[in-house]
This record gives structure tokens, sequence and C-alpha cells, in this order.
């Protein structure tokens, strides 16, 4: 390779599985990028005060997008509120668009699990493994330790004489893969009558011991919705229920979008000298959409979970188990546990999968192999159906095909990024930032993400010892305080702040398993929440941990946000009709026998957002 000089600054660099060199500066040498069209801006090594995303944020962010912007995202997953960090952190102005709410799609229907992927040692795949276990230890150490959490995991074995070197060497070199000093404990080996005391829900018949690992949890969604809100404190323009209607043309090139706003039904114009599409399953769509001849192929994969009380299990760790095509996982999540996934084809419409009466008969059948828990159908309390966005490669099943990302430019002022999975959001993120400044015609600082904490993020115990001064404090139990540091983080003083100003909030939320009503306040206040919808699915926990999927608490959440959004009576009742709606069109779908008939029972209620 050439040599570089202070005037370059320059580094070669290839994305995963890409089809297009992308070159960047180093920000280590180098603190300022030119601002395409303007003046040199220097780089930002400090976050403002993050603004609230609230309605009139939204609105300002919608006219600042028609004035024109460096890099437009379209896409408001995880990826996408990745890319929308990035590229602001190096100095370029950002817009993003979601067409339905942030982390709408599979960002927040994953498996919850930041982690290396032990399957992917089996297919040889040493590279994705090791690029996922260092930004595991970069979510764990710094840009979420708050939200990113160790988990222990029990792998039980059954085969005495073989299996324990066999897997014991593969998780060896896991550990090894994660580094000299890993940010988790390395693995260690458990006797027969050690692993029944960790799991007493272990079916003991054959069981040969166990080999405990660490990985880590996330709550997906609300990573996402923090990116985005720290995205959002970089200076980029982020909003949801805005979806693209259309691409604007400068001869061949990409120049924009026409993006309609689902709330008010206005559409406007947004210039935008690099599209960067960060749709996930719907990748191929929207390059269709752009005039792509020959959009990248998607082939989705349908992953379920179910969730079932806490005392339905017997174990104080996690577990994980080999299926004949997939793996099964036990994860504790707050007072219930989930129980996944499948590993199938999807072929309906993306906005709604579906889980069918086989995907819940499958787990359950998996689970109860593994455990003495006898679980039924009736203990699913909770379910939830996500696609993962793999990347068609003909002859490969869904569980062969590749978790690598691809970046591409289709068009020129277009960018695709697709595939890959929650733990490399970051690396998707800065390969595909590096394609946009190589479309933009500039060197630009080279990604420092790794180094940029998102809003919230504190260790849970410092944050609440701070917050034990705060006026909101003595307001709320000392138990709520506790559970809202550990999941709010730095930015609990926001709601306790709102709990000043309104004593009521501090109450408990009726149907709302352990959640406040202060945080239906905020959500609707300070996190970009429009509907029932968000708060109850993604803004809190509710649909999965209550029971009865929020429907008792949709209620007073409605009533909650109508005093932040302005709603009437007349909204505040057609709100809760709608989720009322959504939840018995899921119920009807999961009797279904198939995907064929679960996904027309699932289209009879669409999100009304999405075209």
């Amino acid at each position: 390779m050439g040599s570089t000089d202070a005037a370059t600054l320059v580094r070669p660099g290839w994305c995963r599985r890409t089809e297009s060199v992308v070159r960047s500066g180093d920000p280590r040498r180098s603190r300022r990028c030119s601002r395409v069209g303007g003046a040199p801006v220097a780089y930002r090594a400090g976050v403002p005060h993050p603004p609230a995303l609230d309605p009139a944020y939204r609105a300002r962010a919608l006219q600042r997008l028609t004035a024109g912007v460096d890099v437009l995202v379209v896409g408001g997953g995880v990826t996408g509120a990745g890319i929308a960090l990035d590229a602001a952190v190096r100095g370029l102005s950002v817009g993003l668009v979601e067409q339905r709410d942030f982390a709408a799609g599979t960002s927040s229907r994953s498996s919850k699990l930041v982690h290396g992927g032990l399957r992917y040692l089996e297919q040889l795949n040493f590279g994705l493994v090791r690029e996922a276990l260092r930004e595991r230890a970069i979510l764990l150490e710094t840009v979420a330790p708050h939200l990113v959490r160790p988990l222990p995991f029990l792998l039980p074995l059954r085969h005495r004489v073989w299996e324990r070197p066999y897997v014991g060497a593969g998780l060896t070199l896991y550990d090894t893969l994660g580094g000299i000093s890993p940010a988790v404990p390395r693995h260690s080996h458990l006797s027969k009558s050690a692993t029944l005391k960790a799991c007493p829900s272990l079916r003991p018949d054959d069981l040969a011991g166990s080999i405990r690992y660490h990985d880590a949890q996330v709550d997906d969604a609300r990573l996402t919705i923090e990116l985005v809100r720290t995205a959002a404190a970089y200076g980029a323009n982020v909003v949801p229920a805005a979806r693209v209607e259309s691409f604007r043309r400068d001869g061949e090139r990409v120049s924009g979008a026409v993006v309609r706003d689902a709330e008010s039904g206005a559409e406007l114009s947004v210039p935008a000298r690099v599209v960067v599409i960060a749709t996930g399953v719907w990748a191929g769509r929207t390059e269709a959409l752009a005039g792509v001849a020959e959009p990248v192929r998607m082939r989705p994969s349908k992953g379920v979970h179910l969730v079932v009380p806490r005392e339905r299990i017997d174990s104080s760790t996690a577990l994980i188990s080999r299926t004949k095509t997939s793996v099964l996982f036990v994860l504790p999540w707050g007072g219930t546990w989930i129980i996944g996934t499948t590993d199938t084809p999807w072929r309906h419409g993306y906005a709604h999968p579906a889980a069918t009466r086989a995907d819940i008969g499958y787990l359950l059948e998996e689970a109860n192999r593994l455990l003495t828990s006898d679980l039924a159908e009736s203990d699913v309390i909770g379910l939830y159906a996500g696609l993962r966005p793999l990347i068609d490669h003909q002859g490969e099943t869904e569980s062969e095909l590749s978790r690598e990302h691809l970046v591409r430019s289709a068009l020129p002022g277009l960018v695709t990024v697709t595939g890959g999975k929650l733990t490399t959001y970051r690396v998707m993120a800065a390969d595909a930032v590096d394609a946009a400044g190589g479309q933009l015609g500039v060197e630009l600082p080279a990604s420092s993400t790794d180094q940029v904490p998102l809003l919230g993020a504190a260790p849970a115990e410092g944050v609440a010892a701070d917050a034990a001064t705060h006026p909101g404090a003595r307001l709320v139990r000392a138990q709520d305080l506790q559970r809202l540091a550990a999941r709010y983080g730095a930015l609990l003083p926001e709601l306790l702040g709102l709990v000043v100003a309104d004593p009521a909030l501090a109450q408990p939320l009726a149907g709302g398993s352990d959640h406040l009503a202060v945080e239906v306040a905020y959500a609707a206040s300070h996190e970009g929440a429009l509907h029932v919808d968000d708060v109850l699915t993604r803004r809190t926990r509710i649909y999965l941990e209550a029971g009865d999927r929020g429907l008792a608490a949709a209620g007073r959440v409605a009533l909650l946000m109508a005093g932040v959004l302005g709603w009437d009576d007349a909204t505040r009742a057609a709100e809760v009709a709608r989720y009322q709606r959504r939840l018995s069109a899921e119920l009807e779908a999961q009797q279904a026998p198939d995907d064929d008939e679960a996904a027309a029972v699932r289209a009879r209620h669409r999100d009304p957002r999405i075209a």
C-alpha cells in the first residue's frame, strides 16, 4: 500500500462482502473533516444535552430535512441508528427517516443477545466470531454498559466420553477470540451435581454435566432508541413515521428522497448528497424503489420466541442447547423466561411476521426435551416473531446462510447495507459511512463510535446513588429507583424531573407489570413514541411481561400519552381500539397451522404507517 502523509491520511479498507472500496481518515491524527458544501467543521468530541424527541422536535426535524443533508439514512432499526450516529460524529449533516417506529422491525424482535455466535465456530467463520466478540466488549465496557450486561449460560452435556473435550475446545477458542482480557469470565466445567444445583429444572437422565460460559444480554429496542437519541444529540435529524415514497434523481445519481409524513399525510422533498438504505429485510425492495436494476436478493428467516413466567423454570442461569435445525435458548428476562428460536423461511409480507401453532409446538417440544417443567401452550404469556435479514445465496439453508453483512453502491449517490446481526451493528454502520464518504468524494475521519458512549451509559449502581439526592427520588420507591437506574442509566434524572413536575407519575402503571406511569410520559415526551403500540411494545417491556400483552394497560397508556401529545377523547379511544385489533389478530394467527394462514390472518390488521 502507498504511504500516507498528514495531507491525505487515508487508509484503504474492504467492507465485509463488499462491492466497493471505502476510504477514510484517522481521527487520531486528524480531528477535522469537511462538511460537504460548507465550511470545515470540528470533530465533536463531546455530546451536548440530548434533545427531547417530542412533537415539537419532530416538526423542526422535518422542516430541517427539506433544506437538505449530506447523508439521508432510510431505516430506523439498530443499523440505521448506528449509521446516523457514526455519520454525525464524523461531522456530516444527517437525516434519518423510519416508516414506522424506531426498532419496529427486527431490532425489537431479536433473541436480545450480544454474542459471538458459537455455531459460527462450527462453520469455521472465525473472522465473524472475532469481530462480534470485539463488539461485545465495546458495548459492555464503553458504549452501553447500562444496557448490555454479562449473562452466564449453561451448555448441558449428554455424552460422557467425547462431548466435554470437544465442546471445551470450542469454548477455549471462543474465549481466546475474545481477547487477552475478555469482557466476561472464561468458561468453566461443571459436574452433574453442580449443573443440577445451578439449574434444578434440567432433565437429569443422561446428563453428564455442563460447561458454563458467558455472553451478554441487551434490551434491543432500548439500545436502538438510545442510539437514535445519541445521534440526535450530535445533530442528526431523526424522524419516525416518515416513509420514503420515491427517490429523487439528478440524471443517474440519486439525490435524495420524497418522504411522506405518516402522521399528517404531508409530502416533502429531502435533498441528500448520499442516501443510505438500512432497511434490513426490505433492502431489495428499497433498492428497487430507487431504480436499481438488480436489487439485492434477501431471504428472510423467521425467528419466533416464546415468553413464560419465571416460576415455571427453576434455574439461576441461561441455557443453550443444540436442536436438529437450530439452537435453543432459554433466557432470563425480568420476571419471565424467553425461549427461542426458530429458523425457517418466510415468504410473506415483511411488516408483520406471524408465529403459528407449529412454531409454538416446536419450541415447547424442544424446551421439554431439555427441562422437566412440562411446559404447555397455556404457560405462554407472550410471543414475538422477527425476520433475520439474510442475503440470499442459492443452495444454502436458512441456518447455513452467512450472518456477514453487505455494503454496496448500486447507483451513484446510493449506498445499501444489509445482512449482519445486532452485535455487529456498529461495524456495519462504520462500513456504510465509509462507503458514503467515497460517494461524497471527501476524506472523513475514521469511525470512532467505539469510543462514544450512548447518552445513558453509566453503571446502574452509581446512577442510583447519584439520583438519591434528586428531589424526585423521594417520590419513587427504592426498588423502583433501582430498576429505573438499571434501565435508563444516566438519563434517569430526566424521568425524575417529570415526577417532580407531576408526582402522580411516580405511581405504578395498572396492568403494566412493574412499570411506572412516568415511563409512558417519558416515552412520548423524550423518546419519540407516537402511538400506544410504540410504548407497550418497544419503549417498555409490558407487551412481553404483563401476561395479557398490555391489553389492561392500554387505556391508561393512552391517557398518559394524551397529556403529552394533545390527543382528544376520540383519538385516545381510536388508539386503544387499534391496539386491541392488533392483539386480536396476533392471537388468532397463533392458532393457524402454517405461515400461509397465519400471514393472511395477521394482514387483516396492518400498521397504518406502512403504505
